[in-house]
Parts: C-alpha cells; structure tokens; sequence
C-alpha cells in the first residue's frame, strides 16, 4: 500500500478509536445526570410565558432549515445530474416548498399535531385553526407552545420538515419522472406516510417515548430531529420509486457523470450550515441541549466528510470533491436521530460510520442489486437514517438528557433504548416501502409516473418546463 493510502487508512482508524473510547468509558466518568426535561403541555390557565430568545431562535432555525430545500438541497441535486435535467430539480425543489406549505396549512399540521389520539392528529389545527392569534374581551391572544414559544412559530419549524422530506426522494427518480406525477405522489405522501409517522414518534403516539411506570410499559424510540420520520422515511421511499419507476434510458451503458460539482459543492455547505437549524432547532430553545445537538451535528458531518474521501483515497487511488460532500450529508444524516442525546465525542464516532456504510451502500451495495437510485437519495438517507436510528439507542446519554429519570438509556450505560429504536426503524421501513409502493402503483395505473422515452432523452427541462437552463451562444 502507497505511502498517501497508508496515511488515509491510520487517520481513519484514528477518528473511530477517537470518538469510541470516550463513549465506551462514558457509563462509569459521566457526570451527575442533568436535571430532567419534561413537556407539560399546558392548560390554559398554566400557558407558558412567551420568551423572546427562544422563539428568535426558533425562527432563526426555520428559516435555516427552509434554506436547506433551495437553495440547499436544490443545488446539491442540481449538480449531480446531468446539463438537460437541472432545470427539472430546482423546479421540483421550489415547487414543493409552495406545495407542501399550502397543505401543512390546511390539515398538515393538525394531522402530525392535532390531539393526543395514538395513530394520527385530530382536527384541532385544521385551516391554522386555535394556532393564528384571535381577540378576546382582554385583547388579541396568542396561543403559545409547551416551551414557551408561539404555536405559530412551532408550527412553522416543523412545517419546513415536511417541505424538504418528499425533497429528498425526487433524487431518487431525477432525470425521468413526469413532474405531474411527482406532485400528485408528493401531496399523497405527506399525507398518508410523514404525518402518519409524525405523529406516532413526535405528537405522542405509537412510537413515542415513553419512560417506563407503573401505568405504562414504557418503550417507544427517541427521534430528536428525523432520523425516523424524515430520513428513513424517505430513503426507503426513494428505493421504492427507483425499483418501481426503473432505470433512466442508458444507464449501465452510457456515463452519466455530474454535470456540475461546484453547485453541487455549494449545495453541500448550504445544507451542512442548515443543518444546524434542522438539529439544534429541535431542543425549541436556546439552551444547553440546542448547544449539544449543534456540536454533535458539527462533529458528526466533519468526520463523515473526511472519512468517504479517505476511503476513496485507499480503494480507488484518488480523494474526491463528491466524496467529500456525499460523506458531510452522510454524517449529518446519522447524526440527526440522536443530536440531542449524544455528547460530541460520540458524535465523531457516528458520522465516521455513517461516510463508511453510506460510500459502501452507494458503491457496492448500488451495483450488486443494480437499481438506479440517481442521486443515491436511499443509500444517503435510508442506509444512514437507519445506522442513525440504531446508533442512538447505543450511545444515548442520561447526561445529555435525563428522560428516564436517573436510569441509564443507551446500550453504551447499559440501557435498553436499542429495542424500541429497533422496532421503530422497523415500523418505519414497512410503512413506508408498502405504502410508497401501493400509491406510485396507483399512480402509474391512472396518470402514469415516466416521461416517454424520447421526452427523456431530450431532457426534463424543455420537455417539462418548456425552459433551458444553459442557453451557449
């Protein structure tokens, strides 16, 4: 092995061995729990006081999270397909930030928020209902969120979630799906497989956690910011679309190199900057868990961005640009599930995994089962939502958040988190490859889901939009 290869493999041996033994020593040299974090949500006549750092704060991370979908996302994806087709991805990416607002808007919201009920939201925020500001005899009133933040506000935070989710499978069929046809499967799968799914893990329901009493089992999965509900969800979706749609015309036989890696670069730090509002805009304050999620994400994507580049370095001779921003996205991927429950050393350990499996998924894995997932949305998103699911039930920490009153949570303290993370990487899986499988099926049979073949070989652009987006004189 080349001196440089020898050098790449040590410093990735390195960042694993550093970010496990503090996690391995964390049961016996952790310090006193913190003091534990309940959401009492109020009564009416207890409702929080509104406080103005919080909610900046909040409002701050939506705006950094939306920022995510375009010019984020849009960017990222943009740059990885090829010239004809760009036009085709920034359009899916801003149509489905209007899109997906209007429905959250009208039953989104309450469907993921509404109630306590245990398998979807009830009525009670349907048309921004008891969520807007109303007058009363005293004056106007504002409702107000659990921790102290408007129920606008919270609204808004978890709204840009649902925008950029059904964002991330359009990488799975860019370059051939009709755009009708991703509308339609985008309105239909909000509804019927991310609320669903937000509900059961963040509006109290099925997979919700719950510390063990004398009333309850306890069990359920500890999601902090989408492992489960955003980015399995869409990952496994995205297989689903890839193997149901089938392979662009000419793949296999012809390169389809990315056409543009500075967008695409650039999309990268847009979505490693938003992430910070997408994971520390989960604790919904400003306080020491928000700074704990913003490290650990921080740590998280540098270490997946150095470790795919390093294994490229070792297999194949050559560290990549790519390689480089398909690890960061990687190492933010895993990291989201447990940033608010895992110290940043851990952290390290978890985006090193996560640029390691996501390389092999989108290398080995894609070319043994030889599925045309185009901008690797399920081996990103799927593989590492899933090792991130996973790895939160081992390296949980009371320390960060002392849920279980005292109790140790993950595996690393001796804890049984890892079951219900198990089961609800499972649940999710199940639910969302048969229902995307079941509505793109439905689709196919009424509208149809591909662009006809000469449409794809022109390109998206002209043959979607009637646009260009390089005109060359």
């Amino acid at each position: 092995m080349s001196g440089p290869r020898m050098l790449a493999a040590a410093v990735c041996a390195g960042m694993l061995c550093v970010g496990l033994l503090p996690a391995f020593s964390l049961a016996q040299d952790a310090p006193p729990p913190a003091k534990p974090t309940e959401v009492i949500v109020p009564t009416p006549a207890e409702e929080p006081e509104l406080s103005r750092g919080d909610n900046a704060w909040m409002l701050i991370s939506s705006a950094l999270v939306l920022m995510m979908t375009a010019p984020g996302l849009a960017m990222f994806y943009g740059g990885l397909v090829r010239r004809k087709n760009i036009l085709s991805v920034l359009m899916q990416c801003v149509f489905l930030m209007g899109l997906m607002t209007v429905i959250w808007a009208i039953y989104g919201y309450s469907l993921c928020f509404g109630g306590t009920r245990p398998w979807i939201g009830d009525g009670t925020y349907l048309f921004m209902r008891n969520v807007e500001p109303y007058w009363t005899e005293a004056g106007p009133k504002i409702p107000m969120y659990s921790t102290g933040i408007p129920l606008l506000t919270h609204m808004l935070f978890q709204g840009m979630f649902f925008i950029i989710t059904p964002a991330l499978i359009c990488g799975a069929f860019a370059e051939r799906m009709k755009f009708s046809s991703m509308v339609v499967f985008s309105v239909l799968w909000g509804t019927f497989v991310y609320c669903p799914l937000a509900h059961w893990v963040w509006g109290g329901g099925i997979l919700a956690y719950r510390v063990p009493n004398a009333e309850n089992w306890g069990g359920g999965a500890l999601d902090f910011a989408g492992g489960t509900v955003v980015h399995i969800s869409s990952g496994v979706s995205a297989l689903i679309c890839a193997l149901v749609i089938g392979k662009r015309a000419g793949y296999g036989t012809e390169p389809m190199p990315p056409h543009n890696l500075t967008y695409t670069a650039a999309g990268a730090a847009l979505l490693w900057v938003g992430w910070f509002g997408f994971n520390a805009g989960s604790a919904l304050a400003a306080d020491g868990i928000a700074a704990s999620a913003f490290a650990a994400t921080h740590f998280s994507a540098a270490a997946g961005a150095v470790t795919w580049p390093l294994l490229e370095w070792i297999l194949r001779g050559k560290p990549t640009l790519l390689g480089a921003c398909s690890g960061a996205v990687a190492g933010l991927v895993c990291i989201t599930p447990a940033a608010g429950y895992v110290t940043a050393m851990p952290a390290l350990a978890m985006g090193a995994a996560a640029g390691a499996v996501c390389y092999f998924a989108c290398t080995s894995l894609k070319m043994a089962f030889k599925y045309d997932d185009s901008l690797d949305a399920f081996g990103v998103h799927g593989v590492g939502g899933t090792l991130g699911a996973i790895l939160t039930g081992v390296f949980a920490t009371r320390a960060v958040q002392n849920l279980n009153g005292g109790e140790p949570l993950g595996l690393i303290e001796g804890g049984t988190l890892i079951k219900g993370q198990l089961i609800a990487t499972a649940i999710t899986w199940v639910v969302a490859a048969l229902a995307s499988f079941v509505l793109l099926k439905l689709l196919d049979a009424t509208m149809g889901l591909r662009v006809p073949t000469q449409e794809e070989l022109q390109g998206l652009d002209l043959t979607q939009h009637g646009e260009e987006g390089y005109i060359f004189m």
